[in-house]
């Protein structure tokens, strides 16, 4: 399947787009509240209302969903990065490689520096794994898809079943103990009114120089560790991504009517034990093992059929809503993903911690999406003027240099 060096498909470059934008959804908590609230309500106290509600709606149809969107377009990226490197007469291997090294290196960065919920250095080393299934047919993709699901869930189940019965004091004595100081750990970590609430929001109003130290020394192993909680998942969700885009889902080749198709079964099938897993974590008053179990766990096979589900719907939606204008600017929102992605990061952290506007762990979780939208919209705004003018968005063209070695062209020519 070689599409050419200078083919774009402005429906695969909407959607990236859409998943940009939604991700800030998803990890908007994370940048303006403790870490524990991420995925408990309770983490800081009794939830309003509001808090409740937001989250819940958020449980279902955000948390995951957009990450897993990113991940299945990272893999249909792949696939053009190296078809485009081929067609070029370079190696393909070489271009993808010295890519995932570059990746790697703006993660760890990222990580360090800027953020610590970066996706970029799991995205780099699972990438590794890409290259591999570069020829498979749709089918072979997804079937081979299927064994990273199930040790990803496999693994994580296993663990949230043994601490349920840590919790209920049904485990076998010589496991009890090192389970019963896990589950000690785990409710410290993430269960309701936990200590770490009131440390973390101490921490990140705090200097800059001081949460670098903090991810430099307490939370330095933090990549790997997040590598091997989310990597089987991950890798799953960029076969399937590669799969969607070989059988033209991602590209807009599909007719409207087959989106729709897929869009309301994807969302039919998943919304129910969503709802549940969420009434769960509700009933048990958010305690720590329900939220690890319907947060990482048990929700994995709906998010991802959630996640098509939002894909198929996001493509009805560009083929059939969207104006012209809009699809423009969606897509070149999503053709500087590397950069708004990053951009993102360095805003709300400005914003949120300490060394910029300090409003950490002082604004609700309704109206922090108001920083979404506000971001949302500069992303809209600045991406296409800045695509007339140059080739490539700044840090699209970085990594772009680095990885082939010379300084790339970046102003466009101007015809005549």
């Amino acid at each position: 399947m070689n599409r050419g060096t200078t083919t774009r498909y402005e429906s695969l470059d909407a959607i990236r787009g859409v998943a940009v934008m939604g991700i800030l959804a998803m990890n908007i908590v994370a940048f303006a509240l403790p870490f524990p609230a991420y995925g408990n309500p309770a983490a800081g106290g009794p939830p309003t209302d509001s808090d409740v509600a937001t989250w819940f709606f958020n449980f279902v149809f955000v948390d995951s969903k957009m990450r897993g969107m990113f991940s299945m377009l990272f893999g249909a990226s792949t696939l053009l990065v190296i078809e485009s490197a081929a067609a070029a007469g370079r190696s393909g291997a070489g271009a993808h490689y010295s890519r995932m090294f570059w990746l790697a290196i703006f993660g760890l960065a990222h990580f360090y520096l800027i953020w610590f919920g970066d996706i970029l250095f799991l995205y780099a080393i699972c990438g590794l794994l890409l290259f591999l299934f570069r020829n498979l047919s749709v089918r072979a993709l997804l079937l081979w898809a299927i064994p990273f699901f199930l040790i990803a869930i496999g693994l994580h189940t296993s663990l949230w079943a043994m601490m349920s019965m840590a919790q209920a004091g049904t485990l076998p004595p010589e496991a009890a103990t090192a389970m019963q100081e896990a589950l000690r750990q785990m409710n410290a970590d993430m269960g309701p009114s936990t200590p770490v609430y009131a440390e973390e929001k101490a921490l990140y109003l705090g200097s800059y120089a001081s949460i670098v130290a903090y991810r430099t020394g307490a939370m330095a192993g933090d990549p790997l560790f997040f590598l091997g909680l989310f990597l089987w998942e991950t890798v799953g969700l960029m076969l399937i991504g590669m799969a969607l885009f070989k059988s033209h889902m991602l590209t807009g080749e599909w007719e409207a009517a087959r989106y729709r198709k897929w869009a309301i079964a994807c969302f039919a099938i998943a919304v129910p034990p969503l709802v549940g897993l969420a009434l769960y974590q509700m009933r048990t008053g958010y305690d720590a093992v329900s939220v690890f179990g319907s947060t990482i766990a048990l929700s994995v096979p709906f998010d991802t059929l959630m996640t098509i589900g939002w894909a198929a719907l996001i493509m009805l939606l560009v083929k059939t809503a969207a104006s012209h204008a809009l699809r423009a600017r969606l897509a070149a929102a999503g053709r500087m993903a590397f950069t708004n992605y990053l951009v993102t990061s360095i805003v709300m952290t400005t914003i949120f911690y300490g060394y910029g506007l300090g409003l950490f762990g002082s604004i609700g979780r309704l109206p922090l999406y108001l920083f979404c939208i506000g971001m949302w919209a500069a992303m809209l705004l600045w991406s296409k003027p800045w695509l007339d003018r140059f080739q490539y968005g700044p840090l699209e063209w970085l990594w772009r240099s680095l990885s082939r070695g010379q300084v790339q062209p970046m102003r466009k020519r101007l015809p005549g």
